[in-house]
C-alpha cells in the first residue's frame, strides 16, 4: 500500500515541479494534483457455485479538460484507490505527451482473474460496466485493457455497454477484437513504442542499435515483444529476466527460442541452470538498460552500478526520484516511462479514431502513424530537457502536463 502512496506521491510532486517550471500558479497544482471524480463501486457477481461475492472496483478520472478521458481496466487481487489515482495522473501526461485529444481515466477490479472460471470473469466484467456506466462513454470516458485483462473482456464491455445504451458502441472502449472494430497493431504497440524510443535514444548519443548489447528485464507482453523487436533489428540482447531470476549470455541470447519455450506468464528461467539475480541483471555491463518489469528497480543503492549508457523504462516506476538524480549526473540519458510507455495509448486514440469515422486503416498505416507521433513526442522531450537544462523525466511532465494545464486555462477553471 505504502508503495502506491509513494507512487501517487512522487507523481504529485514532479506534477507540482512541472507546472512551477511551465510558470502556473498552486491553484492550477491544486486541480491537478487529485483526479476531478472518483468513482467506487460494488459489484454483485453470481459465482459458479452458486453463492454470490461482492467484488470492490474504481473509476478515476483525472482530467477531461483537454478531451474525454481515457486509460485501461485493470484485474488485479492488489488494486487500490491510490494506485488508480496516480496511473489516472499518468494518463493525462502520456495523452499530453503524444498530443492527444484525452484527459487521463484508470479503472481497477479488486479480484484475481487467475482463480476464476471464463463464466465468473465475464459477469464480473459485465457488473462493472453496469456500476460505472453513467460516467463513461465514446465522448466521457474510454476505457482499455491494463493487467490481466485483455481483448476478450473489452469485448464483454463493450457488449454490455451497447446493451445498456440500446445501440452498437464500438468507440465506448478500445484494445477489441479485430473482428468488433479493434485496430491492427494494438496488441505490440506498448512495446513497437518502446522500440521507437530506443532507436531515438540511440541516434541522440551516437550507438548503432545493430551491434548494440540490450538488457530486458521482464519477459511479459511488452519484454517479450520488445526482445523480439531488438533482436529483428540486429541488436544483442544479452540479458533477459522473469519472476524467478535471470539469464545472461554476452553473445547475445537465442530470443526465437526463447520465445518458443516461455509459458503465457513469460516464465522461462526456471528452464534454466546457472540463472543470476534481477539484480545481477541490472548491473550487467551493456549499451542499454531496458526495466520492463515492475516499479522501484533502479534506487539510490544500485544507481551508481547501472553500466548502461541509455536506460529506457518500459514498467511504470522502474527508476526512484533519487536514482534518476544519479543517473543523470552520470551522464546516462534516461527515456521516462510515461514518454517509453505511451505507444499503447496512442494506438488506443487510433483505434477510438477508426471507430468513430467507420473507417479503418492496415497494419503499415498504424505503425507509420505510430512511429511519427512517437519520433515528434521523443524529440520535443529530449529539446525541452535541453534547453530548460531539466532531465528527462520532469521535461516529459512538462510537456505532459501542458495541454491540460492550457485547456483548463482556457476554459475558465483557474
Amino acid at each position: 500500500m505504502s508503495e502506491n502512496l509513494n507512487l501517487f506521491t512522487s507523481t504529485q510532486n514532479v506534477i507540482k515541479e512541472a507546472l512551477t517550471k511551465l510558470g502556473y500558479t498552486e491553484e492550477m497544482y491544486e486541480l491537478l494534483k487529485e483526479p476531478l471524480r472518483m468513482l467506487t463501486v460494488r459489484i454483485p457477481v453470481r459465482m459458479d457455485d452458486g453463492s454470490t461475492k461482492v467484488f470492490t472496483g474504481y473509476r478515476a478520472q483525472h482530467s477531461d479538460a483537454a478531451g474525454p478521458s481515457k486509460g485501461g481496466v485493470r484485474f488485479h487481487p492488489e488494486v487500490n484507490e491510490e494506485e488508480v489515482k496516480a496511473l489516472a495522473a499518468w494518463m493525462t501526461l502520456k495523452a499530453g505527451i503524444v498530443d492527444l485529444p484525452y484527459g487521463g481515466g484508470k479503472g481497477g477490479v479488486v479480484c484475481d482473474p487467475r482463480q476464476m472460471s471464463m463464466g465468473e470473469v465475464e459477469r464480473l466484467s459485465r457488473g462493472y460496466v453496469r456500476a460505472i456506466s453513467q460516467m463513461v462513454g465514446p465522448t466521457k470516458d474510454i476505457p482499455a485493457p491494463d493487467v490481466y485483462t485483455n481483448s476478450q473482456i473489452m469485448a464483454w464491455m463493450m457488449d454490455e455497454y451497447s446493451r445498456i445504451r440500446e445501440y452498437d458502441s464500438p468507440n465506448f472502449i478500445t484494445g477489441k477484437p479485430l473482428v468488433l472494430g479493434g485496430s491492427h497493431g494494438r496488441e505490440k504497440a506498448t512495446a513497437q513504442g518502446v522500440t521507437i524510443c530506443i532507436k531515438e535514444a540511440a541516434k541522440k548519443i551516437g550507438i548503432n542499435v545493430e551491434g548494440a548489447r540490450i538488457v530486458i528485464q521482464g519477459f511479459g507482453n511488452a519484454g517479450s515483444f520488445l526482445a523480439k523487436f531488438m533482436h529483428d533489428a540486429g541488436a544483442k540482447v544479452i540479458g533477459i529476466s522473469d519472476a524467478y531470476g535471470a539469464i545472461h549470455d554476452p553473445n547475445g541470447l537465442d530470443i526465437d527460442y526463447l520465445l518458443d519455450r516461455r509459458d503465457s506468464f513469460g516464465t522461462i528461467t526456471t528452464l534454466f541452470e546457472n540463472t543470476i539475480s534481477n539484480q545481477e541483471l541490472l548491473e550487467l555491463d551493456c549499451d542499454i538498460l531496458v526495466p520492463a518489469a515492475i516499479s522501484n528497480q533502479i534506487t539510490e543503492e544500485n544507481a551508481h552500478n547501472i553500466k548502461a549508457s541509455i536506460v529506457v523504462e518500459a514498467a511504470n516506476g522502474p527508476t526512484t526520484l533519487e536514482a534518476t538524480k544519479i543517473l543523470t549526473e552520470r551522464g546516462i540519458l534516461l527515456v521516462p516511462d510515461v514518454l517509453a510507455s505511451s505507444g499503447g495509448v496512442t494506438v488506443s486514440y487510433f483505434e477510438w479514431v477508426q471507430n468513430n469515422q467507420g473507417y479503418y486503416w492496415t497494419e503499415e498505416e498504424v505503425n507509420d502513424k505510430l512511429e511519427n507521433t512517437l519520433i515528434s513526442a521523443f524529440n520535443n522531450i529530449y529539446e525541452t530537457s535541453q534547453t530548460r537544462g531539466v532531465n528527462m523525466r520532469l521535461a516529459a511532465y512538462m510537456v505532459g502536463v501542458r495541454r491540460t494545464a492550457e485547456a483548463s486555462k482556457f476554459r475558465g477553471w483557474v
